[in-house]
């Protein structure tokens, strides 16, 4: 009677076997069809770009590179984040491999190579190029080799093409886009808005200030600015209102041709440590009211080309309230101002880090499936 229980019990383990053996390979395939990831530089945007293409199941994280990082401490920066929180899975170093190991299942080798040219990517489709050092195309092409496909560097470059989801993505080429930048989190935040107002009402001229929140190239305390050449930046961030440049409107003239020359900006660095307003001022083809404008903005934010980019709320918010939204432009309809009917001013808010990490991730999910449609 046992043999027979035995015998009977045998088809059930084989079962169970067989699908095991089903979930490894469905494992196994997902991960090849998703976009394996590369990241150099494991700074504020390198760190939250592994979180956001972890959360992603379109995408996989498989190396990181980062010469100024020992592993331990790469983990440590990654799992505490003083503005995003503690990371809410595991977050361990396999030493036997130097790997990163992220939730149990994750294995992400760990490079500490400071030339391009020298990092080991394998398996890697893409790189995000997020060091800020390496933003001319000739240098950021030194990843391209191996399995290395394209890079995008997460900053705006003075020769790569820019682009921006829900702006003009699609327009990305991979014959020649070997390389692209995902432009700056102010572009992101502003072209999609731009793109709206230029499309249903005509933009003339505008003027652009963003209220920006302090980064890792401002000094806690008054020192010698780096690079040497803007002085005020040297200046303490946590004592100061601090003006400032930025590319971030002119850039927008390259993500949208037809804006070239209209629009220009300035920054100003806030003692805060995330999240960033755009305040953008035009003068408007077409009369419109501000009620013309939001309802614009809120047809936009649900269309499939801009939900999850744009959005319209009308609750009384603050900078605080935006703290790890993935969206990049966040109009606050009560804080838009209209002058009269073709002079008009928007405000609009992001998370300058964690929703740019995310349309970059998203940007490397797009060109993959551009990347498989044309293989």
């Amino acid at each position: 009677q046992s043999q027979k229980n035995k015998k009977a019990k045998q088809p059930n383990k084989i079962a169970k076997q067989t699908t095991k053996q089903q979930q490894n390979n469905l494992e196994n395939n997902n991960m090849i069809e998703s976009a394996r990831i590369g990241i150099n530089g494991f700074g504020r945007i390198g760190r939250l770009v592994m979180r956001a293409a972890i959360a992603n199941p379109k995408t996989t994280v498989v190396a990181v590179n980062d010469p100024f990082l020992p592993i331990d401490y790469a983990a440590y920066q990654f799992k505490y984040d003083s503005v995003h929180g503690v990371y809410p899975g595991d977050v361990t170093v396999d030493k036997d491999t130097n790997q990163l190991v992220v939730d149990g299942e994750t294995r992400i080798t760990f490079y500490a190579e400071r030339d391009p040219s020298n990092i080991p990517w394998t398996d890697v489709d893409y790189v995000c190029e997020s060091t800020g050092v390496f933003t001319a195309v000739d240098k950021a092409k030194l990843h391209v080799k191996g399995s290395v496909k394209h890079v995008v560097i997460s900053a705006p470059s003075k020769d790569a093409p820019m682009y921006v989801m829900g702006v003009n993505h699609e327009k990305f080429d991979p014959s020649t886009d070997v390389v692209v930048s995902n432009a700056s989190c102010t572009t992101n935040c502003l072209a999609p808005l731009a793109k709206v107002l230029n499309d249903e009402f005509g933009i003339v001229e505008g003027l652009m200030t963003t209220v920006h929140a302090a980064t890792a190239s401002q000094l806690v305390v008054d020192g010698p600015c780096k690079g040497g050449k803007d002085w005020r930046a040297g200046r303490s961030a946590v004592n100061n209102l601090i003006p400032a440049s930025t590319g971030a409107a002119k850039a927008v003239g390259k993500v949208i041709p037809e804006l070239e020359g209209k629009l220009t900006g300035m920054a100003v660095r806030v003692p805060t440590s995330d999240v960033s307003m755009v305040d953008l001022t035009v003068r408007t083809e077409k009369a419109c009211t501000g009620e013309d404008i939001k309802d614009a903005l809120v047809r936009a934010s649900k269309t499939s080309a801009l939900k999850g980019i744009l959005a319209v709320t009308e609750d009384k918010v603050v900078s605080q309230d935006f703290i790890h939204d993935s969206r990049s432009s966040i109009v606050d309809a009560g804080a838009c101002i209209h002058l009269n009917d073709h002079f008009h001013k928007i405000i609009s808010w992001y998370d300058n880090e964690w929703g740019y990490s995310n349309r970059l991730v998203d940007l490397v999910v797009y060109m993959h499936g551009v990347d498989r449609n044309n293989s």
